[in-house]
């Protein structure tokens, strides 16, 4: 997302090399959204695949998203022929007849979560989608699009910081043998180890309207960072290192999403794969930032009030 939208600049020859080190390097799922850029995204992730073997890499793409010209959003659409009619132009954007995973972005109030999977699966028997995922949904809609159609998987935010799955979602995740595409493992950047209370950003960068980024909550959420700091240097890591690691560590049901947008933050991420936490390590982390320890939550208002996984 960050290649496109919603962090700032980005440079887009970087943001090729990036994703070229990635899949050199063995990574094998590039996840996007149509919404990131209005389709920028999914146009750059067209062009890096390119020349590539198609079959090699998966493609997981959020769809329903409604945005205007201005950046402006507008809630989600669900509707069957809504459906078909992202699917078009996302596999036009790509240069690609199926995309490997499919998902609504966020669940749309107005249709029957039943109708959308439904409609999905008829793209699937045609061949234009070969999974189907959600994403940001809870236990019980969880439930009701299993019944429809056996889902791949759930993405949802999880990491040090944003830990609410635990209680419902994800036993309910394990119950139905569906895995877990956790994203915001960096929270964003806050978990990088990089971010200072007196961090400049850019017009419309996301983090300027986040709870977490703001004010005391950011500086108390800095502190946990500083205790992390400590264990990743007893361990000869970094912050973002640990933080990856740890969600490595949930289990192996759990793939952990990295956004970085250059190849020196994606060389650095790629170290958490070597980076073996012990029980002793687990518990120190556990200790320096124990469940609920963030301050503020993960999205504004508005944004929380979209997420069927935060009721």
């Amino acid at each position: 997302m960050g290649m496109s939208d919603l962090y700032g600049p980005a440079d887009e020859a970087e943001s090729l090399a990036t994703i070229y080190a990635a899949l050199d390097a063995g990574v094998n799922l590039i996840d996007t959204g149509d919404f990131y850029g209005m389709g920028h995204n999914e146009m750059l992730i067209g062009r890096a695949l390119r020349g590539r073997d198609r079959e090699q890499v998966m493609i997981s793409v959020k769809f329903g998203t409604l945005r205007d010209a201005a950046g402006g959003w507008h809630g989600s659409d669900g509707r069957p022929k809504a459906v078909a009619n992202f699917l078009a132009y996302t596999l036009r954007r790509l240069d690609t007849d199926y995309v490997d995973i499919y998902r609504l972005s966020r669940l749309d109030p107005e249709v029957p979560i039943e109708e959308t999977i439904g409609a999905i699966a008829e793209q699937v028997q045609a061949g234009r989608v070969r999974h189907i995922g959600l994403s940001e949904v809870g236990a019980e809609a969880i439930r009701r699009a299993n019944a429809v159609h056996p889902i791949s998987d759930l993405q949802i935010e999880y990491s040090l910081l944003s830990r609410s799955i635990e209680a419902d979602i994800l036993p309910t995740l394990r119950e139905l043998g569906i895995g877990l595409t956790a994203y915001g493992v960096l929270s964003r950047g806050l978990l990088s180890g990089r971010w200072t209370a007196e961090q400049a950003l850019a017009p419309g960068d996301f983090r300027g309207f986040s709870p977490r980024f703001q004010g005391d909550n950011l500086v108390a959420n800095l502190g946990l960072v500083e205790a992390l700091r400590t264990i990743a240097a007893a361990r000869g890591a970094t912050v973002a290192q640990i933080a990856i690691a740890w969600v490595l560590s949930r289990g192996e049901d759990i793939v952990p999403l990295v956004g970085a947008r250059r190849p020196d933050r994606l060389t650095e991420s790629l170290g958490a794969l070597d980076l073996r936490l012990t029980d002793d390590d687990l518990a120190a982390i556990e200790l320096a930032v124990p469940v609920g320890a963030a301050a503020g939550e993960r999205y504004a208002a508005p944004a929380m009030a979209d997420l069927d996984s935060e009721r």
